[in-house]
Parts: structure tokens; C-alpha cells; sequence
């Protein structure tokens, strides 16, 4: 529904606007700057999004000074949550130093190594400015040592949004271009549904395929989950036609353990893809893997074996900020239970919500693993027991499915309950979230869908 199309008979919205004054302000400012008002796709929200102030832990707060469990998670950066002391305590002196320097420093060999100490397969690292960069580059890594040109990928997985990553991610499933993508581009991209075995089979089998990537827990972290033994069954195939496995662990990495869904499933891609809890919650990303596919980036590697070399420039590559940042958030990564925290209250506030569902009698479900939930919204209206649901059971279409204009109607009612959600409907936890936030969360729910049946919508 387009912002100016927002209903007016809405209580849910009219408590919303009564309680945000100061960001409707601030949105009618943006509206004539930024598409749509907007800086990124996720934070469009109709009628509009909130304008943060000041965050801390698991909270932000708004520019009218309401006070929000925040599951955005810096779009999935933040694991230790908002301002976490030891990251911090590390960019002050960072920062204070400078904040470029358009040469090598110290940091940057202690971050990449910080790395290499959690990630199984991080032989060779090479940072860049963000998860997009990173996947671009891997794709790069792979053409140039197998010589191949073509690229399998997973129907509304997400490798950033560069030419060969935007179609079949949310439109575009049957292979034809996006609108500013050249067709000769995704000519070269096999698009496969998940879990598709036969599917993977047919695509390797002509033996043209450079690369084969995905994320491991599934598209949007797990929302369309990966059965299990796919990954190994991936690895199997790969290795087989001498095709490349890279895993996009830019979510994933740090999250589902210290060493990422590699480390947690005993599953060694040969590139993975870094970025987000990467840089402790400031620009950062990187690609990661085996030696030999980075020799294509070595100045004396590619001088004896007489190929060209792939150039990468990049101004804010291994920025010192964003290493002394990371180095700090990995730190205390490999040395906690941060990631056990985040899980556990993983499995904790899907249980809750998921009682709030059966109590209020609504045929959803959340779902999902580590430390994300998703909010299945039943789109075909299917009898389902929230506390029973299996989302592999469920097509990926399905899955993915949002009745229209209620995804909007269930983040702006949990906004006025006090809780800010991805656009999933689900979002992010971090290891400063608590069961006091879950149970909030959960009884959020309980008024929000209250308050959705009051009007109609459910």
C-alpha cells in the first residue's frame, strides 16, 4: 500500500502517529530527499518508519523518546547488541588515532587473524567495504580459477544486490532480468529451488558451473530452511565437478557459533563470504577460503603462473575503525557464550510466541533456529499447530508468502507495543536480550493480534 494510501480508520495507526510525532516530521523531510523516504528497502514501513535517537544493549530509543526491544539488530550486525562495551572501548582509541589511512596498519593483520582463529576454512582473507562486495568478489574468485562463467543460486536466497545476485531473490524466479540488469547477466545465473537435489544435479552435470553459493541456515537466515544433509550433499556434488561451494555466512558467521554454520555443521566451503557481527556493528566485510583461489589476487602468485591478476582497489578496505571494532567483537566472541545466550533465547522466545498463537487462537506460527524467528502468516489459511510446525513441509513460495499490506499492519502494531521487528515478520537476537524481553515480546504479540482481529485484518 503506498504511504499516502494509509488507512485513515485505523486505531493501530493513529496510536502509532499520536506516539511519533517527531519521526512523521522527520519522514515528510525525507520523502522529498530519498526514494520513498527511505535509505534502505527494509525500513520502508508504511506509514512510515520510525527515526532512532540513542540505542543501548537490547533497546533503541526514537526521536519522540519511546522505548523499543529492538530485533533489527542492525540489520543482523549486532549480536552483542547495542554499544557493547568491549567494541566500545575499542574504537575510542581507534578512532582517536584516525580514522584513514590509505596504507597498511597493524590492525588489520590482527583482525584477519582474529578471524582465522574462529572460521574453519579462512586460509586466505581479503576485506572489503560490505556483504555485497564480498559476494561479488567470491563470484570473481571462482570464474577466474575454474575458467567457468556460469553461477548456481538458491530461489529468494540473498547474496546482496549487485547484477548477479537481484533476480530470483524476491521477484524473478523464472530467470529473467531485473529492471537494470543486463540479460547476458542473468543468462549466467542457474537459479534452483532450495533444497532442490535434482535440480543442483541438472545445473552441475554440463559442467559449466563456476560456483555454486547459499546461505547455509537457509534463505533470509533459515525463513526457508535447509533440510538437513543438503550441505553435505552440496559439498559432495561440488567437489565432484570441480565446481566451487561458497557459503554466504554474512549473517551467519559469528551467529550460529563463533565459527559460523561452517564450524557449527562440520561443513567446509571453499569461500565464505563475511560481513555484519564481522566488524563489531561498523562498515566491514570480507571473503574468506582456500589459498589457491586467492592466488588470483597474488601480485608474485599470478606473476609465475602467468595469470592476470584480479584487480581490487576498494577506499575502505580493512578501514581501521571497523578492524579495531572487530577485533574486539571476535574477541569476545571466541571467549564467551555469546552465541549460546542468543540461541537460547532463540528457542526461548519462539516457544513464547508461539503460545500466544495457540492461546489466541491464530492459525501462525514462529519459527526458525539459533538466534532468529520468522512469523509464518499462513497466506493459504492452512489448520496448522504452531507448536508443532514444520516449515520444511511448507513451500518455499508459501514460506515466503505475505498477505497483502498485513506484514506493515503487524510491525507498526508491535511498534506501539514497545517491540521494533524485521519486516519478516521476526527479526535478530542478540546476547543482551533477556527472557524478561522475550516474554515482552511475546505479550506484544498477544495485543497486537488483538488488536489486528479489532480491525478486520485477522
Amino acid at each position: 500500500m503506498p504511504d499516502d494510501q494509509s488507512r485513515t480508520n485505523s486505531e493501530i495507526v493513529s496510536r502509532y502517529r499520536e506516539m511519533t510525532p517527531k519521526s512523521e516530521a522527520l519522514f515528510a523531510q525525507a520523502k522529498a530527499i530519498f526514494p520513498s523516504g527511505v535509505t534502505h528497502d527494509g525500513r520502508h514501513l508504511d506509514p512510515y518508519g520510525i527515526y532512532v535517537d540513542r540505542a543501548e544493549g537490547a533497546y533503541k530509543w526514537d526521536v519522540d523518546g519511546n522505548k523499543y526491544i529492538d530485533f533489527f539488530g542492525g540489520h543482523g550486525a549486532l549480536l552483542l547488541g547495542h554499544n557493547h562495551p568491549v567494541v566500545m572501548e575499542a574504537v575510542g582509541p581507534a578512532l582517536a588515532k584516525g580514522t584513514h589511512f590509505g596504507a597498511n596498519h597493524a590492525l588489520e593483520v590482527q583482525w584477519a587473524q582474529a578471524v582465522q582463529a574462529l572460521v574453519p576454512t579462512a586460509e586466505r582473507v581479503r576485506f572489503t567495504s560490505s556483504g555485497t562486495e564480498a559476494t561479488l568478489m567470491g563470484l570473481r574468485l571462482a570464474r577466474s580459477y575454474t575458467g567457468r562463467h556460469k553461477l548456481v543460486r538458491f530461489k529468494t536466497h540473498f547474496h546482496g544486490w549487485h547484477d548477479h545476485m537481484t533476480g530470483g531473490y524476491a521477484n524473478h524466479f523464472d530467470g529473467t532480468s531485473p529492471v537494470g540488469v543486463l540479460d547476458g547477466i542473468s543468462d549466467a545465473v542457474v537459479l534452483v529451488a532450495p533444497n532442490d537435489r535434482d535440480g543442483v544435479r541438472e545445473a552441475l552435470k554440463g559442467g559449466d558451473i563456476a560456483a555454486v553459493i547459499l546461505e547455509p541456515t537457509g534463505s533470509s537466515t533459515g525463513m526457508v530452511p535447509t533440510a538437513p544433509g543438503f550441505l553435505e550433499f552440496l559439498r559432495e556434488e561440488t567437489e565432484k565437478h570441480g565446481t566451487v561451494l561458497i557459503f554466504d555466512e554474512v549473517v551467519t558467521g559469528f551467529r550460529v557459533a563463533p565459527g559460523g554454520a561452517q564450524a557449527h555443521y562440520g561443513i567446509k566451503p571453499d569461500l565464505t563470504s563475511l560481513a555484519k557481527i564481522l566488524a563489531g556493528g561498523l562498515p566491514g566485510g570480507a571473503i574468506v577460503g582456500r589459498k589457491d583461489l586467492f592466488d588470483a589476487l597474488d601480485y608474485a602468485a599470478t606473476a609465475v603462473s602467468g595469470k592476470e591478476k584480479i584487480q581490487h582497489p576498494g577506499t575502505y578496505n580493512a578501514n581501521p575503525v571497523s578492524a579495531a571494532a572487530g577485533i574486539a567483537a571476535l574477541d569476545h566472541i571466541r571467549t564467551s557464550d555469546a552465541c549460546a545466550v542468543a540461541n537460547a533465547m532463540g528457542d526461548l522466545v519462539r516457544d513464547k510466541i508461539n503460545q500466544v498463537f495457540v492461546e489466541e487462537g491464530v492459525n501462525w506460527a514462529c519459527y526458525g533456529t539459533f538466534s532468529s524467528f520468522h512469523t509464518f502468516l499462513n497466506p493459504k489459511g492452512r489448520k496448522i499447530d504452531p507448536l508443532a510446525f514444520d516449515a520444511l513441509a511448507i513451500d518455499y513460495e508459501e514460506l515466503k508468502g505475505k498477505p497483502k499490506g498485513l506484514s506493515h499492519r503487524i510491525r507498526v502494531a508491535m511498534l506501539v507495543n514497545g517491540v521494533d521487528l524485521n519486516g519478516w515478520p521476526g527479526g535478530n537476537i542478540s546476547c543482551m536480550h533477556t527472557a524478561a524481553d522475550m516474554e515482552a515480546t511475546a505479550e506484544a504479540y498477544r495485543e497486537t493480534i488483538r488488536m489486528l482481529r479489532k480491525e478486520g485484518e485477522i
